[in-house]
This record gives C-alpha cells, structure tokens and sequence, in this order.
C-alpha cells in the first residue's frame, strides 16, 4: 500500500508539466499579439501577468497534493 502513496504524489506532481506548457503557450501568444498590434501592449501585459499567475497556481496545487500524498 505505500507504493500506491508515491506513486499518487508522482501523478500530482506531473501537472507542473502541464502548467510550465501553458505558461510559454501564454507568453508565445502573448508576444505574438504584442508583435502584431503594439498599441494593445498595455492590455495585453496585463492579461498575461494574470494567466500566467493563475496557470502557475495550477502547479502549486499540484505540489501540494502531492505533498499532502506523502504526508498523510
């Protein structure tokens, strides 16, 4: 039974590859669109800071569960 616990915590910790994923997609689109319309730079700053902030909380979820795996 405590292999089943690492190998949950592995499996929880994996979503930070998919939140480091997202997060370049993010900032790829976002320089794009930066590149394309530069007057919309303000805006489109802004946006990203917020969904890179909410792609990273993604990860730290992820971490804490698989923490919470080993722990309890």
């Amino acid at each position: 039974m405590d292999g089943l616990k690492y190998i949950g915590a592995a499996i929880a910790v994996l979503t930070g590859l998919g939140s480091g994923i997202g997060e370049g997609m993010i900032c790829a689109k976002a320089l794009d669109g930066m590149s394309r319309n530069p007057d919309m730079y303000s805006k489109l700053r802004i946006n990203m800071i917020l969904a890179c902030a909410l792609d990273e909380t993604t990860g730290i979820y992820g971490l804490v569960i698989g923490i919470l795996c080993l722990v309890l």
